[in-house]
């Protein structure tokens, strides 16, 4: 099987240079046959790659050591899990496992496709098609799992302590999922910009693998997040690191062309907006790529440099430089067919929107690129650390915050007075109600208030809207609360849909503004020895030493520590903590040693305890009592329960033309009665 997979990846590399050339030959010169061979040479190149993808697992799985790539990412005294998420843990196998996701995605999309996007299949084909063969050359020539070894080792080197955790055999095909998506939307906007056809045929796929993007973007961040704060062991979930930051922003720049696509639809406008982010959100995904792999940057995810980092820069110039081309000799093409009639209207809402989410991701860009950049003006790094990021975007995000609540309060065209009183009355009383309380209980941080008071606003735009939907379903149709709430959901998908990844984004944020009251408490304990702390809720909490102890287990020597843990006097329980150190099969250390991270969750803050080490019989730990951390998770699981109802197909029905076609109807049956 080893030896068809090699094959495969050879086989594939020339049916996706096959395809490439024969889909724009035959879209250019009108040649069905040459689109036929081209998207057959797609599904071609789809079949060897899942074959080349069979033979890397089964080396994985039979412990194929003659594998370099095998013996460096596994080994003998591996769990079985690891072994099999050993495929896209290193570089190599990482990269087949993109060609793997891209070629699948690839086939669905131009299988897909309908007959009004006929014109723009082969060109998306190709474009497709040419973005499979540059991963797949750079498998074959720079990072190929199937190059051998000189010698067969007894045992391979095995994967590093820090993936061989749960949130990592999920955590990266998530990520990998959402990154690869972006590649049909650019796909399709290539192919509409090249065709000029660029009314709503191209919008409606698009739209749809955008979802899909985000929704997978979203999933894999929240996930990054949970393994960052359970086994990292510094008690936080986002530090700012360059390669969080990589998958930050393409996720912004979706979401904001996911909100600027119902202006086009709607109204006709933001079509330059609308381009220009579909494509940049696959060039920043190509970006992060190239810095997770160019060795530029200093990451607990990122690869060691290699060779692939020029190929990842060469390839995001070169596409980067053709997409400007294809923009810039469009612009009369993409001319708005109306324009912003008032500065107080839903349309203006989602442009403040958008300028918000794009300043965010311009500011990260730069946060992250400036290191880079002082090293090649003045000849040293100079770090950009989360005091930059938090002092920038904290405003921002507020401010964003803010505008998910006003955006649906505010008419489309242009807001009269009394329609603003209305609409934003009980919003507005839920979000100062909110503030005025809290800071009535004490709270005094500047931030945290403002960011629970616009938590506030929102949820009172959201319920609001729910409760006005809800109401007019019992009203009309006579239905239970629960069966209005299903049906207004199921029958407005987009609209309720996005309300919920609101009330997710309201959970995060609030979750978030917990930060603020974080507390950090460094301990040294002998056996039998207490503490007490007192946490940010005032609650009093003692801590029983029971003694380090030290074990071994499949593949590692552990040395742990148990606190018996009491809060406001009432025994909770033990907790445990400890440092990994992992071997080989002939007991040889691998890697340096790990935190396991003793974490007691509740839904007002965690309980975070670390050892950090042991001096003379002392256990040396910091133990942390972090707000509403739990809430991040919960937050990122509303979110992603928002965008799969997004997503999910409505239900054909018929219905009047919506958005800015049907504002011509009315002038329309005028005219021929006129």
């Amino acid at each position: 099987m080893i030896l068809i997979g090699e094959l495969s990846l050879w086989v594939a590399l020339l049916m996706a240079a096959w395809s490439g050339v024969t889909s724009f030959a035959g879209g250019s010169m009108g040649r069905d046959d040459l689109v036929v061979s081209g998207r057959r040479g797609l599904y071609a190149t789809t079949a060897m790659i899942i074959l080349a993808s069979i033979g890397l697992w089964d080396a994985l799985l039979t412990h194929d050591f003659s594998l370099s790539y095998v013996a460096s990412h596994t080994s003998a005294n591996m769990p079985k899990i690891y072994v099999f998420t050993a495929f896209w843990g290193g570089q190599a196998g990482s990269m087949l496992f993109w060609a793997l996701i891209l070629s699948i995605y690839s086939a669905l999309a131009i299988w897909s496709v309908k007959d009004k996007a006929r014109e723009l299949a082969p060109f998306a084909c190709g474009t497709l098609a040419l973005i499979l063969l540059f991963f797949i050359a750079t498998t074959c020539f720079k990072a190929n799992p199937y190059d051998r070894l000189s010698f067969v080792p007894a045992d391979g080197k095995g994967m590093n302590p820090q993936l061989q955790n749960p949130g990592m055999a999920i955590h990266p095909p998530n990520l990998y999922l959402g990154y690869v998506a972006t590649a049909i939307p650019f796909a399709f906007a290539i192919a509409a910009l090249i065709t000029r056809k660029l009314d709503a045929t191209w919008l409606l796929i698009v739209r749809r693998w955008s979802l899909i993007s985000w929704f997978f973007l979203t999933v894999g961040i929240t996930l990054g997040m949970w393994w960052a704060y359970v086994e990292l062991g510094w008690s936080g979930y986002w530090a700012w690191d360059p390669v969080e930051n990589a998958s930050f922003l393409p996720w912004l720049t979706g979401t904001a062309f996911l909100h600027s696509i119902m202006i086009q639809e709607k109204r006709g406008m933001l079509r330059k907006w609308n381009v220009v982010l579909v494509v940049t959100t696959f060039l920043l995904a190509i970006f992060g790529t190239f810095l997770t792999r160019s060795g530029m940057i200093e990451s607990v995810h990122s690869f060691a440099q290699s060779p692939v980092g020029s190929w990842f820069a060469t390839f995001f110039l070169a596409s980067t430089g053709a997409t400007i081309y294809f923009v810039a000799t469009r612009l009369k093409d993409l001319e708005a067919t109306a324009t912003l009639e008032s500065m107080v209207s839903r349309e203006a809402a989602f442009l403040y929107n958008n300028l918000v989410l794009v300043g965010i991701a311009f500011s990260v860009l730069w946060g992250t690129l400036f290191p880079l950049i002082s090293e090649l003006v003045r000849g040293s790094k100079i770090t950009v650390g989360p005091p930059f990021f938090n002092t920038v975007n904290i405003p921002l995000g507020l401010l964003l915050l803010a505008l998910t609540g006003i955006g649906p309060l505010i008419a489309w065209r242009k807001a009269s007075t009394s329609n603003l009183r209305r609409q934003f009355l009980f919003p507005t009383g839920a979000g100062i109600t909110t503030g005025v309380v809290l800071a009535a209980l004490g709270m005094r941080n500047g931030h945290a208030l403002v960011a629970y008071t616009l938590a506030g606003f929102v949820s009172g735009t959201i319920g609001q809207e729910f409760y006005k939907g809800i109401g007019a379903r019992r009203s009309i149709h006579g239905e239970s609360l629960f069966t209005a709430v299903i049906r207004l959901i199921a029958r407005n998908r987009r609209r309720y849909g996005g309300y919920i990844v609101h009330a997710g984004i309201v959970v995060l944020f609030c979750a978030f503004a917990g930060l603020a009251f974080k507390k950090d408490h460094d301990v040294q304990l002998k056996t039998g020895e207490t503490k007490e702390l007192v946490d940010p809720l005032g609650h009093k909490w003692r801590f029983v030493s029971q003694g380090i102890s030290t074990s071994e287990t499949l593949n590692r020597f552990v040395t742990a520590i148990g606190l018996e843990v009491f809060r406001d006097g009432e025994r909770l329980g033990i907790l445990t903590t400890e440092k990994r150190q992992y071997f080989d099969s002939n007991k040889q250390p691998q890697f340096e040693p790990s935190t396991e991270v003793g974490i007691r969750s509740s839904a007002s803050l965690d309980l975070y305890m670390v050892l950090a080490g042991v001096r003379d019989e002392t256990a040396e730990l910091r133990i942390s009592f972090n707000p509403l951390v739990v809430w991040v998770w919960i937050g990122g699981m509303i979110m992603a329960i928002g965008g799969l109802i997004v997503m999910w197909p409505q239900a054909e029905r018929r219905r009047a033309p919506s958005g800015y076609v049907a504002t011509l109807a009315p002038a329309r049956e005028m005219a021929s009665t006129s």
